[in-house]
């Protein structure tokens, strides 16, 4: 069993509008007002960890100490078997730009290119098995805290598909499918992301009746 949830806020430890609106309508139901750490003026605490599960913790405690509320983050990515699970952690990061690169920002494009360049470096039969995986951990003042792992399988396609989805969902075909996540109806990603599979199983832990 682990510490539950109770109704009241919840920081979620992002800056970013369109997720805390995501993870706000998710856990609506449950009597929780969630606020974002960005409308707290909290810092981004810099994430130093080598796995989803260490850099969720470093961002839901650094919430919660700061704030002295429950705190929610999230750390997601994706993982491609035959380059030993890169970029993993470094999702994001293979998106941002080089000074030699154009304005700093992020480049899901270049992002993209980087992963199938290394591929076909691999050869024609290298195998596409890769999964997006979302970690979600909730950390409490006190230090206490609970993480959940979600993960959707799939194989990469080139070039990009669609343009629905963001990040690497225009080359990521989900298991079963034959459209890519960028392809897919926002419901129907939705039901079927790395990010659903996690939420359903704090939903179960944290709210089963």
């Amino acid at each position: 069993m682990s510490r539950k949830l109770g109704p009241g806020k919840l920081v979620i430890a992002t800056h970013n509008a369109g997720k805390l609106k995501e993870i706000a309508k998710l856990l609506e139901p449950h009597g929780l007002d969630c606020i974002s750490a960005g409308s707290l003026g909290l810092p981004e605490p810099p994430e130093t960890g080598t796995t989803f599960v260490e850099n969720a913790l470093i961002k839901a405690r650094a919430a919660a100490e700061a704030s002295g509320l429950p705190a929610l983050a999230d750390d997601s990515g994706l993982s491609v078997a035959a380059l030993d699970g890169r970029p993993g952690v470094y999702t994001a990061d293979w998106a941002e730009r080089q000074f030699f690169e154009g304005e700093p920002g992020r480049d899901w494009y270049m992002a993209m290119g980087k992963v199938e360049g290394l591929l076909q470096a691999k050869g024609p039969d290298t195998p596409r098995d890769c999964w997006f995986s979302c970690v979600l951990a909730i950390s409490w003042p006190d230090g206490e805290h609970v993480v959940y792992e979600g993960r959707a399988d799939g194989t990469l396609t080139w070039p990009p598909r669609g343009t629905m989805g963001f990040g690497y969902d225009p080359v990521f075909v989900p298991q079963g499918r034959q459209q890519t996540f960028a392809e897919l109806e926002p419901e129907e990603k939705h039901a079927i992301s790395h990010r659903a599979d996690a939420f359903a199983k704090l939903k179960a832990d944290q709210f089963a009746a």
